[in-house]
């Protein structure tokens, strides 16, 4: 218990875990930068926050709720604060921050989707607006401009960075361009979530051989010193966590725990656009497995980690507000919330199948003579979007739609349907 004395409402609830005093969390503080003290202020605003809803919710509130505070809190969240998120200086780095080839080529498949439903799109959650202009740019090129290009952002820091590089990259297009606070009523056209599933807030679930439980967070007292941390703690599962987590008939281990996660939040926003979308197809990308693979007797500490400043760790007490919080896509899931939802499931592959399909090679070719400087990098930066070792299989494509009578390009070759 790394020197705490849980508080618990009830005896059939157990903490488990550490702390910010214990050896582990020691560890992962002193391999890391150290945050600003302007940083840390914003970060112990956030855990008092974090400590009041506990207190409200009578001592325990179920980790998605954690992470939905952590990532999303009004001026506190990590996306929602002002920290740099993406690129060198932020905490990771994605896809279009690594070559514009990527919308390039993703372009081809947008295209074709509005070419066969409306001649708009949405991109959900935009990051900094290089996707947004990529696309754009090269739909230009195509000439098959959208007539609207939404994008859907919560984040008023990120809708500002967005506006900012419209207007830099791609200043004759940005009247194309609106924000959305929500999902439209109706839409037709294309749909784009670049890495946005992964960051929706999960409930943590624990497999026992006495039964199922949700893991929490709970408020711990020190034995030295003043104050209360943050701390795990597990209750019986129950209502619709106990009822998907039976769904999933987990690994029951004959000793200790199988930890894992359940992407709710994913389902039922996968559902909310079959209510919306009138012809059409979402494009989800993402890193994840399709459930076969996801549930794994050996996957028995789950898939969820933090990200601070390109570094990966498992503890996301440390710093609230200042990590990236994430977990694996369960693609079967999602394909299923949207297909008993109403919506076709049209393809499913791997993002280096996927891109390939869609012409980055042809997309590289363009970038001039092999040997030059530009070129080079550009090459490498496809190599690191498609090769195996890199993003190129961790990283999948799950096509949903309805009203699209052919066959989408993105999954002519290699299409995984089979595997969901």
């Amino acid at each position: 218990m790394g020197g705490l004395l849980a508080r618990r409402s009830g005896s059939e609830r157990r903490t488990v875990g550490y702390n910010a005093a214990s050896p582990f969390c020691v560890a992962i503080m002193s391999s890391l930068p150290q945050p600003s003290a302007e940083a840390l202020e914003q970060s112990h605003r956030l855990t008092a926050l974090l400590q009041s809803e506990i207190l409200a919710a009578g001592g325990w509130i179920p980790f998605s709720r954690f992470m939905e505070l952590a990532l999303y809190a009004p001026g506190l969240g990590y996306y929602s604060g002002g920290a740099r998120k993406f690129g060198p200086a932020g905490d990771f780095i994605t896809a279009p921050e690594l070559t514009p080839l990527f919308g390039q080529a993703l372009a081809s498949q947008v295209e074709q989707v509005m070419k066969a439903s409306a001649m708009q799109m949405i991109e959900v959650g935009a990051g900094t607006g290089l996707l947004a202009a990529d696309l754009l740019l090269e739909l230009e090129r195509r000439g098959s401009l959208p007539l609207r290009y939404g994008i859907l952002e919560l984040s008023a820091e990120l809708r500002e960075r967005q506006f900012d590089t419209l207007a830099q990259r791609a200043p004759h297009l940005a009247a194309r361009v609106e924000w959305l606070h929500a999902l439209p009523e109706s839409f037709s056209g294309a749909v784009v979530a670049n890495e946005v599933l992964d960051v929706m807030p999960v409930h943590l679930l624990v497999s026992t051989a006495d039964g199922l439980l949700e893991r929490g967070v709970v408020l711990a007292e020190r034995i030295k010193g003043e104050g209360e941390v943050l701390c795990w703690g597990d209750s019986p599962a129950q209502g619709a966590v106990l009822e998907a987590a039976l769904a999933l008939d987990l690994p029951v281990p004959e000793e200790g725990e199988y930890l894992t996660e359940i992407n709710l939040a994913g389902q039922a926003w996968m559902a909310s656009w079959a209510d919306r979308l009138e012809r059409g197809a979402m494009l989800l990308i993402d890193y994840g497995y399709p459930r076969a693979e996801y549930y794994l007797p050996s996957r028995s500490s789950g898939t969820l980690l933090c990200y601070y400043r390109h570094q990966a760790h498992a503890d996301p007490f440390l710093w609230p507000g200042l990590n990236d919080i994430t977990e694996f896509v369960d693609f079967t899931s999602m394909a299923e919330a949207a297909f008993d939802a109403g919506l076709e499931v049209l393809g499913y592959t791997s993002q280096a199948q996927f891109l390939f399909n869609c012409g980055i090679l042809d997309c590289l070719a363009r970038r001039g003579p092999e040997g030059s400087a530009d070129y080079v990098r550009a090459a490498r930066a496809v190599q690191r979007l498609t090769t195996p070792q890199e993003m190129g299989e961790l990283f999948k494509v799950l096509a949903v739609g309805r009203g699209i009578e052919t066959a989408l390009i993105g999954f002519a070759r290699g299409d995984r349907l089979h595997t969901l």
